[in-house]
């Protein structure tokens, strides 16, 4: 157990800024430029710490296409996947025991660069394949009582994807973003008598795109 500290004092939420990039997107004319606004439903695949999928996470990424359809950028996520776990008696510290519920949670915060390739550009569709290279923190926690044990670890990030932009308003760039995705860390961390040993997921992300 690395960590354990009273639920009391709480704890501060991590701030997640978009990403920023010039003004100058398609509105005026430039067809390179790309940024998509996300909300992401995430799946944990495996012996997950906390295994119940989630909706609260979110993606922010943007970049530059060159002439021949490959793109490359910058992307920073979030995403808390939870589970409950029923009353039982557990181990804390090396001669305490506490007999009560808990809930587990995993707070995922990827950022990096991103590459893609476009198969089609026109003013409507723009189908695409991408692959995601980065850093990934992760909090692991154990909610108990008044009590809360917690490690927060570092890992490599991969995350290859498969999207769809859709611009029904043609020439003012606006649009929808589609996107399917797989996610691998090698974080690991060890929280109460549970460990983690790299966290696995994929999931869907559905926003705006420009």
């Amino acid at each position: 157990m690395k960590n354990i500290k009273s639920k009391l004092t709480g704890w501060a939420a991590v701030a997640v800024a978009a990403l920023l990039l010039p003004s100058v997107g398609r509105a005026q004319g430039n067809d390179n430029i790309y940024l998509n606004i996300d909300w992401q439903y995430n799946v944990p695949l495996g012996a997950s710490f906390a295994d119940k999928s989630s909706g609260w996470g979110m993606n922010f990424e943007g970049g530059y296409y060159f002439p021949n359809n490959f793109g490359v950028g910058a992307f920073i996520a979030y995403h808390t996947n939870n589970e409950y776990i029923p009353r039982q008696t557990f181990p804390v510290g090396e001669t305490s025991t506490v007999t009560t519920d808990q809930q587990h949670s995993v707070f995922q915060l990827p950022f990096g660069a991103t590459g893609r390739y476009r198969f089609l550009q026109t003013n409507v569709l723009e189908p695409y394949v991408a692959l995601k290279l980065g850093a990934n923190y992760a909090r692991i926690s154990s909610n108990f009582y008044i009590l809360e044990a917690y490690e927060k670890t570092w890992g490599f990030y991969m995350s290859p994807e498969i999207g769809l932009n859709v611009r029904p308003f043609g020439a003012s760039g606006f649009g929808f973003h589609f996107a399917l995705y797989y996610s691998y860390a090698t974080n690991s961390g060890t929280v109460l008598k549970y460990k983690t040993d790299q966290l696995n997921n994929f999931g869907f992300r559905i926003g705006v795109g420009f």
